[in-house]
C-alpha cells in the first residue's frame, strides 16, 4: 500500500527558517524514505561513487537514483550499461532510472530487472530535455503522446511485479503544450507509485525559474499518490519551502548537490527539525572530499587515471566561491592522477572558510528554447504511429 508523505501541519520558526516539527516520511512501495529526499538522476554524475558520497553525508537516509539507463542497452546487456547498474553492497534500496520509447522494450527491461533482482525500485525518465533524447520522442517529449505514455507505463507496471514504479517528468514541451496534468492522471490510472515534477518545460531546459505552482497544481490533481517537487532547490531551506508552499510530499534534488554531496546531510537535518545544523566545510575538507570522490571513481572504473579524468567535470563545482585563481583551476581540471590532484590542492590556502559565494545555483542554468522533436510530433497528441524500437537509444548514461 502506498501512502503520501506525512508532512505535519504545525511548523516552528528557528532562526528564520520554518521547519516541520516532526519527521516527514515518504512511502515508495515497501520502501520507507525518511526524510522524503531523492537524489535526481543526472547523466555522468549520479554513478555509484557519487551516490556513495551523498549517502554517507546523509547517514544513509533518503533515496539515491542511478543515472539514466537505456532500456534497449539494458536488454542487450551493453557492457557500459551493465557497469552503470552495479550498486554498492550498502545501497538500499537500489534505485534505477530507465529511459525508453518503445513499450515492448521497456517491458522487457523492467521484467529483466525484476526477474534478475537487479534493483528494488524503478523510475521512468520522462523529463530529459536534451535534443538527442527528444528528437527520438523520448524524455520530456514523450508525455505529449498520451497513448504512448499509457502503453509504456502499463508495460512497466505489469512487468515490475512487486517492484514500485515511479516517474519523473516536466511540465510539458512548452507553455503551449503542457502535459503534466494529463500525464499525472494517466500515471495514477496505470498504477505508478509516485510522480516527480520538474517545474520547467522542455523549451526552458534549465533556464529561468522553476514553476513551483505547477507542483502544487499537480498535487491537487492527483491526490491519490505522492508528488515530489524538483527544480531550484539549492539549499535545505529551499526544500522545506517547496514542501510548505506546494504541499508536495517530498523533493528531488539535482544540480544543487553538484560539488556539494554534503547537501544531503543538510536536508536530513532540516527535515528532522534541525535547520541550523548546516555543513559549511572549509576548503581543507572540500579538498579531502574531492580526492575521495576521484578515488572512488577510479576504484569503480578500475583505473585510477580514468577515474581522475572522469572527476575533472566536478572540479569547478567543488571549488565554486573559493579563492583559487584561474590558472590553478585550469591545472586541477586537467589532472590525470590522484597524486597530481592532491599536490595541486595542497598548494591552495586550505584554511579558507566556506564562502557565501558557494551557495545558490550551480551547473547548467541557461535556457535552450530550441526543442528538437520527431517530424510531425505535435500534430496529434494521441497518434504514436511509427514509434518503435528504432527510436530507442542504444547507450546509457544520457
Amino acid at each position: 500500500m502506498v501512502t503520501r508523505a506525512r508532512v505535519p501541519a504545525g511548523v516552528r520558526d528557528n532562526g528564520g527558517m520554518s521547519t516541520p516539527t516532526m519527521k516527514a516520511t515518504l512511502q515508495i512501495g515497501p520502501h520507507d524514505v525518511r526524510p522524503p529526499v531523492v537524489l535526481a538522476p543526472m547523466a555522468g554524475i549520479t554513478n555509484a561513487p557519487f551516490r556513495t558520497l551523498c549517502r554517507e553525508f546523509s547517514g544513509g537516509k533518503g533515496l539515491f537514483v542511478s543515472e539514466m539507463i537505456t532500456t534497449r542497452a539494458l536488454v542487450e546487456r551493453n557492457d557500459k550499461t551493465m557497469q552503470l547498474i552495479r550498486f554498492d553492497a550498502s545501497e538500499q534500496p537500489r534505485s534505477i532510472q530507465l529511459y525508453g520509447v518503445d513499450p515492448a522494450t521497456v517491458g522487457k527491461a523492467v521484467r529483466m530487472i525484476a526477474e534478475e533482482d537487479l534493483a528494488d525500485h524503478i523510475d521512468l525518465n520522462f523529463g530529459c530535455p536534451v535534443p538527442k533524447v527528444t528528437r527520438k520522442g523520448g524524455g520530456s517529449a514523450l508525455p505529449y503522446k498520451r497513448n504512448l505514455l499509457r502503453a509504456i507505463l502499463r508495460e512497466a507496471v505489469s512487468g515490475a511485479g512487486d517492484l514500485p514504479v515511479t516517474m519523473k517528468m516536466r511540465k510539458g514541451i512548452d507553455e503551449d503544450h503542457l502535459t503534466y496534468l494529463d500525464a499525472g492522471r494517466i500515471a495514477v490510472e496505470e498504477g505508478v507509485t509516485s510522480i516527480a515534477l520538474h517545474g520547467r518545460t522542455t523549451a526552458q531546459h534549465y533556464g529561468g525559474t522553476a514553476d513551483w505552482d505547477a507542483v502544487a497544481r499537480l498535487k491537487e490533481h492527483v491526490p491519490e499518490i505522492p508528488v515530489l517537487g524538483n527544480g531550484d532547490i539549492w539549499s535545505a531551506e529551499d526544500a522545506l519551502r517547496m514542501v510548505r508552499e506546494t504541499g508536495c510530499d517530498g523533493v528531488v534534488v539535482g544540480r544543487g548537490c553538484l560539488g556539494r554531496p554534503w547537501l544531503f546531510g543538510d536536508l536530513v537535518a532540516a527535515f528532522e527539525g534541525r535547520p541550523g545544523d548546516l555543513h559549511t566545510p572549509a576548503l581543507r575538507e572540500v579538498a579531502d572530499v574531492m580526492v575521495r570522490h576521484a578515488t572512488l571513481l577510479g576504484e569503480w572504473i578500475g583505473d585510477e587515471s580514468r577515474g581522475v579524468i572522469d572527476f575533472r567535470k566536478h572540479v569547478a563545482w567543488y571549488l565554486k566561491g573559493f579563492s583559487v585563481g584561474s590558472q590553478m583551476r585550469k591545472r586541477l581540471a586537467i589532472t590525470s592522477s590522484l597524486e597530481e590532484l592532491r599536490a595541486g590542492l595542497d598548494e591552495l590556502d586550505l584554511d579558507q572558510p566556506w564562502p557565501s559565494g558557494a551557495d545558490g545555483p550551480r551547473g547548467r542554468t541557461s535556457g535552450n528554447n530550441r526543442v528538437v522533436l520527431p517530424d510531425g510530433w505535435l500534430k496529434d497528441p494521441y497518434d504514436c504511429a511509427g514509434i518503435g524500437e528504432d527510436a530507442e537509444l542504444d547507450t546509457s548514461g544520457g
